[in-house]
């Protein structure tokens, strides 16, 4: 088992070496606690924070603990879960793929534990659907050539109006883009696989002893479930995060497309409908009723498969959301955990619901 497939478990070698090993995900499941728990953790950690967790330093249990994953996963059976877990992998996948293409060192080459572009096109039948521009951007990035069939699917789940088609210089059937969205979009393949074929029917010799492990999962559903519960709008409890989207959005400022979402997938699962988050956008200059609902609505899950959770800390972090962090923030993986544990110890005078407020001052 190599490296590299402990690192990019999806790869169509890394199941074959599974294979080729013979492993029976019975006894493994029975007789081997590190694989277990390393997979437990896995899943556990998808749902809390958007990751996988601290990879084992066991080329072994790394590598054998995403099928187990993909087990569990199957057992708990909540299309959330799937979709979490999917997107955690794919999350993983992105930022090791992104740095081993700026790792040029000896001990990568040595140990053949990175991929590059061409591994990666190949992987996902992409090499004769992506060419080089002979372009770049203005900040010295490289471009492509997406052929249309490939990029549509592969755009399907993203969110922003810069992705629709119709926001692209379509030309003989191949759309540009940066080498940061095809880097998006490569992320979005790893999704795609790791969410194909989940769940699956799982024999009672490998689930059976998976019995605790599936029950705590089903757990933290719950308790995240409880947060969809929310039904107050307290801005001054919001964490640090989202205070400084709401502020920007009451200031007129135009906000990039992740941000948006973030602040309007927090608002929608705090309980506030889609006229009154589409209310706050009106101050901004550009703002456009119809799209603004539009994405709402799709964001809340009225017009796709399913209602999206706001991004985790981690997320946020990495797309430059996350300012003004405080104690709390410290020891809080989730915007959506620390608003909850806010509103727990606000005491009676400071839940005056902002709607509440609004309606007054009518």
């Amino acid at each position: 088992m190599k490296r590299l497939h402990a690192r990019y478990p999806f790869l169509e070698g890394a199941r074959e070496a599974v294979a080729t090993q013979a492993v029976d995900l019975a006894t493994v499941v029975e007789q081997d606690e590190a694989v277990v728990n390393r997979a437990h953790q896995r899943v556990v950690a998808a749902l809390e924070d958007g990751t996988t967790g601290e990879p084992s330093r066991e080329v072994r249990v790394e590598l054998l603990s995403y099928p187990v994953a993909r087990v569990l996963v199957s057992l708990v059976n909540e299309r959330v879960l799937i979709r979490r877990y999917a997107r955690a992998e794919a999350a993983t996948a992105f930022d090791r793929f992104t740095s081993d293409f700026t790792d040029t060192s000896e001990l990568k080459s040595v140990e053949s534990a990175g991929v590059d572009l061409e591994m990666l096109f190949a992987e996902f039948d992409l090499t004769d659907a992506v060419t080089p521009a002979s372009t770049e951007t203005d900040a010295g990035q490289s471009t492509y050539h997406v052929d249309v069939g490939a990029y549509l699917p592969l755009t399907a789940d993203l969110w922003g109006d810069e992705w629709n088609l119709v926001n692209r210089a379509l030309t003989d059937g191949a759309v540009p883009v940066t080498e940061a969205e095809l880097l998006t979009l490569l992320r979005e393949a790893v999704r795609e696989r790791v969410e194909d074929g989940l769940p699956f029917d799982v024999p009672d010799a490998i689930g059976g002893p998976l019995e605790e492990e599936m029950t705590h999962i089903r757990d933290v559903l719950a308790d995240l479930d409880l947060t969809r519960e929310i039904d107050t709008v307290v801005p001054d409890l919001f964490p640090p995060c989202m205070q400084a989207l709401l502020d920007d959005i009451q200031k007129g400022e135009h906000l990039p497309h992740h941000s948006r979402f973030a602040i309007t997938s927090f608002l929608t699962s705090i309980g506030m409908n889609t006229d009154e988050i589409v209310a706050l956008y009106r101050v901004n200059s550009s703002f456009g009723e119809e799209m603004t609902r539009y994405q709402t609505d799709h964001i809340r899950g009225d017009t796709s498969p399913t209602d999206y959770s706001p991004p985790s800390c981690a997320t946020m972090q990495s797309y430059g959301d996350c300012v003004n962090k405080d104690d709390l923030c410290d020891r809080i993986p989730h915007p959506m955990a620390y608003y909850e544990e806010r509103l727990d110890d606000a005491d009676e005078d400071e839940l005056e619901d902002w709607r509440e407020e609004s309606a007054a001052d009518d």
